[in-house]
């Protein structure tokens, strides 16, 4: 789940089914498939971390955010200020 293409081949981008994600150099929990909705990047997209110390994210420019996990440091992509499922839209 960390590195996809824009060119295809993001597996994880329209797959709903329940569960949990994890680093995929680690096995560290991520997020659950609960905050997960759909989104117009190759990427899936998450509302909610499993933990506090899931994830760490640093500033990469002005409203965007790198985001790695956070035992190993693997990159998982990037979080967009602002950028989210619309109110009251759910898949689950």
């Amino acid at each position: 789940m960390s590195f996809c293409s824009f060119f295809g081949g993001e597996v994880f981008k329209d797959h709903f089914k329940p569960g949990i994600y994890v680093c995929s150099k680690c096995d560290h929990e991520l997020f659950s498939s609960r905050s997960k909705f759909e989104h117009s990047s190759p990427w899936p997209a998450f509302t909610e971390t499993i933990h506090e110390n899931s994830v760490s994210k640093f500033k990469e420019r002005p409203g965007a955010y790198k985001v790695k996990c956070g035992k190993c440091g693997n990159g998982l992509g990037h979080e967009f200020v602002n950028d989210g499922p619309a109110k009251g839209v759910s898949r689950f």
